[in-house]
This record gives C-alpha cells, structure tokens and sequence, in this order.
C-alpha cells in the first residue's frame, strides 16, 4: 500500500496581503464600489474575485443575509451572475453568530435551481451592518453557456445504474445511490449533470463520487472521497497498542461494560468489526466494544482502547480550544470501528464515522494507536461540517494538510512524545525513527515544501497528499519560525498557528478554495485574532511567503 494513502480549510489605499498567485492578479478588470478594501484576490480560471476583505458596504440595517444579497445584487456585473437576483443565483446554507462578533453567512451557487458543484461562497458580516469579507469565487456567465441549453437524455436512475456499472463489481452502498442535479465544470467545459455518491465498505472501502453528464450519460469525471446503550456511566482501564495505560468513559448496563462515553457530546462509541469488512445483518460500525470487568487489557482489545481514548481526547481539544463540540459543532455521536477487514494497511473516515484497519504488522500496527491518525481523521470531520473542501487538488490538499495540522496539535495537547511527524507511532513498527509525513521537512518523505515544487499531476486527486506537505510548511514555521527558501519567519507558537488555521478552516475557506485563497484566508484571520498591522499578521504573511504562496 502506498504510505500517501493512509488517511482516508482598499486598492485605493493599496493591497496588504503580498504579491498575487499565478492564477490571481494585482488589479480586476473592473473596480469593485467599496468604502475600504485591504484584501483582494482574483480568480484569472473562474474570472471571479476569490477573496475580498475590508468595509464592502456602508453600514445596513438588516438582516446579515440581505446585507449579502444586496451586495451581489449591487455587483452583479463583476460576478457574472447576469440578470438573476441574488437569491436565484446564491442559495444560503447557514447564518451563525461569529464568537469574534458578527454573523457568517456561507452560500452555495445555484444556476436554474441546481447546486454549481465546487462552488460555495462565506460572508462575514459585522455586527455594525457592515460587510466585511466575501470569499470563495463565483463561476461567471452561467447564462451564456449554451450547453446548459441541452435537453437531458438521461434521468438520475440511469446516471445511477451508469455509475454502478463503471465500478466493475457490485458494492454492498452504504446508503442507497440516487442522482443530485448539478451544474459542473471540467477542463473549462460546463455541464448540466448528475452527481451519484457511492458509499461502501465491501469488497473493499470507496466513497467515489461520480458526475454524469444529462446530455450524452457520459462519465465527465470521477473521484474517491475517503476522507446503542442505555446504563450508567463508569469509569475503566485498558491498555493500547503501545503497551501504555489509559483510563477509558464506559457505560455500564445489565453487568456488561461497553467502550461508550456518555460524557462528551452525544457520546463516543467504539466498536468491533471482527476482522470483517461486513456483517451479515449489517455493515458498520459493528458491535459495540463489550467487558465483563471494566479492564480492556487484552491483546485484542488494544485498538479499540486508544481509538476509545484517543477519539475523547481530540473531543476535549477542539472543545477546550474552540470551543467545538464535536467535529458537527452540535454535539454529534463520534463513533469508530477497529479490526477492519484482515491486515488492512489504512485508516479513513468515511463521511460519517472512523474506521482503523490492524495493518499487517509491517507497513503498519494497528492504526488507532497513533493519537495524530485518530485528530487526523476527525479533523476531517471537522471540515466537511465547516469549509467542507473538494477532496481533489489544491483544495484537497488543503483538506489533507489542516487533518495533519490538527492531529500534530491534538498530539502536542496530549503531551506524549509530540512531534511534527505524521503517523510515526504506527507507521513501520520494525524501523525506529520514520514516519508517514514530516510537517518539519516534507521533503523527507518525498513531498515538496514550496509552491514551485508541486505535484501537477492527476494522481492521489491531483496530489492532496504530496502537495499538503508545502501548507504543513508554512504551519510548522509559523508555529516555530525559521528561514525558508531565504524567508525567515518568526515562530508565533503553537496555540496561536492553531487559533489562525481553524478560523481559516471554519469561518473563511470555501469547498474549491485554492492555495492563494488559503492565505488570504489565514492573513484575514489572524487580522481578527490579533489586529492588522499585529506580529502575528506579519508571520502568516512571511509563512506564506516561505513556502512561495503568494
């Protein structure tokens, strides 16, 4: 198995976020009306501004969402949106109370009723009625597109039965497959299409996304998305996989012990898969862990320790730091099943829970036993409930690159043996002093630590684990500091890397975001944490800078 695979965010008074990317430029072909601007990124592919900060409004007073809706009403022109009001082109997906005050306002693009895939916008509102960030770029001229005008040859049950016959065996879905109406982009081509979710476990893990154009029923593209009791509440002993004692929450019901933490959220739930990949009334989570005497200390039952743990102490971070309850926000039921399937090489989540293989004892040990595998995997639940970027490409290696992030950062909070290496507790147990990834230097393992050394290919999704290794860059020094490619960066710590980074994540970044966006982003988050002008902005700037984002 391949080690990248391992885990299934005024231009009148001039521009302070640095130079542009290349898919960006210094100036839009058309001025945007605007009281103050200090960020502004344009998108040259999607002919869109990708990121605008600064006072975008004068002060209203009405609801955050109308404030929105006014602005692209009044821009309509630089959006390309055409003649259609704000509410026929932007669908509002969710208005929240920003904790650094002001509301959030994320959007989806619609086109004729339909979700424009990829395409997701945030707002964020003061409390003043001011406007004060739009970011994630639009796909302009929808309307002029005359293959949106085809007639539809296909309906959503034979992009279906076409997605299941390109899969080449029968999957046991998770969820039964159904069509969702999109519009889609591919290669600067535009389609009214089908986009099928098939999820399953047997005969073996796949979360693939199919988009199926209406017109011809052609495959445009596709793409692998892998990322109870009632009793009373007891506390129990195991040990895990590396042989060390950890308490554990359970729940205690009719004289059997069971790996379920009451205590947090909705609760932590840990189950038995047995080895298989399924069971014959049903397929996950399995069984839920059960002990006779409170103490996990078999052989047997060191997986499912540190994934029980482990899994309670990446809740405590994110709600000590965040103040996050559970990756949805809301208190969602985290639930993981260990013993996947025989010798499996991998860890995943699967858009709804974690899974741990065992490995084969080579490659890898059993995968919970690593406590930045398990922050990792929830990380990415985290961000498909937040900026819920597109696991392909620039966007999915930012998605790769916050889930090493925060696993590194939920192992420094644990304070066992921490480091800036991804998966070493677990990752070839035969050779001591190796690891999967290196946020320190990428390039260890293989990844590129600047934005001139990028993966361009098509592999991995466009290299979402090979190119997260020059975003873990740029986080590791802003964390530590040091010099970079002639850039030097003064360290800001690790706390305040991981105060920027998750407010990128949840508040600022959008599902197609890119590298250039990222930075946009993180410099106008640590603007609302630390003030403009502050050290802290300065770092992220020269982080950045670093790692040849610009």
């Amino acid at each position: 198995m391949n080690k990248k695979n391992l885990l299934a965010v005024g231009l009148s008074v001039g521009l302070v976020s640095g130079a542009m990317a290349p898919n960006a430029m210094a100036k839009p072909p058309v001025e945007l009306p605007q009281v103050e601007l200090s960020q502004y990124i344009f998108n040259e592919k999607l002919d869109s501004p990708e990121f605008v900060a600064g006072n975008l409004t004068a002060p209203m007073k009405a609801a955050p969402e109308e404030i929105v809706y006014k602005y692209f009403n009044s821009n309509k022109d630089k959006f390309k949106i055409g003649k259609a009001q704000a509410k026929e082109s932007f669908k509002i997906v969710e208005v929240k109370k920003d904790d650094l005050g002001g509301t959030i306002v994320r959007l989806q693009q619609m086109y004729k009723g339909s979700p424009v895939w990829g395409s997701t916008q945030v707002a964020h509102v003061g409390d003043d009625g001011v406007l004060k960030v739009v970011s994630g770029s639009v796909v302009s001229d929808l309307a002029k597109e005359k293959s949106l005008k085809k007639k539809s040859k296909i309906n959503a049950n034979k992009a279906t039965q076409i997605a299941l016959k390109d899969l080449d065996f029968n999957p046991d879905l998770e969820d039964k497959a159904k069509g969702e109406s999109i519009v889609y982009q591919k290669d600067g081509k535009t389609y009214n299409a089908y986009l099928v979710n098939l999820n399953f476990l047997d005969p073996k893990p796949g979360n693939w996304n199919y988009f199926i154009d209406k017109a011809t029923g052609n495959i445009i593209h596709k793409y692998n998305d892998m990322h109870d009791v009632s009793g009373t509440n007891e506390v129990g002993s195991g040990t895990g996989v590396l042989g060390n004692t950890k308490s554990l929450n359970t729940t205690l019901s009719n004289n059997t012990y069971y790996l379920q933490d009451n205590t947090r959220g909705n609760g932590i739930m840990t189950y038995d898969m047995e080895n298989r990949t399924f069971f014959p009334q049903f397929f996950l989570p399995g069984k839920l862990w059960a002990d006779s005497d409170n103490q996990f200390h078999q052989a047997y039952d060191a997986a499912a320790v540190d994934a029980h743990h482990y899994a309670g102490v990446t809740y405590d971070y994110y709600l000590g730091e965040f103040g996050r309850n559970s990756y949805d926000g809301n208190g969602a039921t985290i639930q993981s099943s260990v013993h996947y399937s025989s010798n499996y090489n991998n860890a995943f989540w699967n858009g709804s829970q974690m899974v741990y293989g065992d490995g084969d004892g080579t490659t890898f040990q059993a995968l919970s036993g690593g406590i930045d595998v398990v922050a990792h995997e929830l990380t990415h639940a985290v961000t498909d409930y937040s900026s819920d970027l597109v696991y392909e490409n620039e966007s999915g290696a930012l998605n790769e690159a916050l889930s090493d992030i925060f696993g590194t950062l939920v192992e420094y909070y644990h304070g066992t043996n921490p480091d800036f290496e991804v998966g070493e507790d677990i990752y070839t147990p035969g050779t001591p002093g190796d690891a999967l990834r290196s946020m320190s230097d990428p390039t260890k393992y293989g990844d590129p630590d600047h934005y001139s050394n990028r993966y361009t290919g098509t592999g991995d999704n466009g290299g979402v684990h090979t190119n997260s290794g020059i975003i873990n860059k740029a986080a590791y020094l802003l964390s530590e500091g040091g010099t970079h490619y002639g850039v030097t960066v003064p360290g800001i710590g690790k706390d305040k890397m991981g105060d920027v980074y998750y407010r990128m994540n949840t508040v600022y970044l959008t599902a197609s975001s890119t590298f250039s966006q990222a930075r946009s982003a993180a410099v106008q988050s640590a603007i609302d944490l630390f003030g403009a002008g502050s050290p802290e902005v300065n770092a992220v700037n020269l982080s950045f800078d670093a790692v040849g984002i610009q």
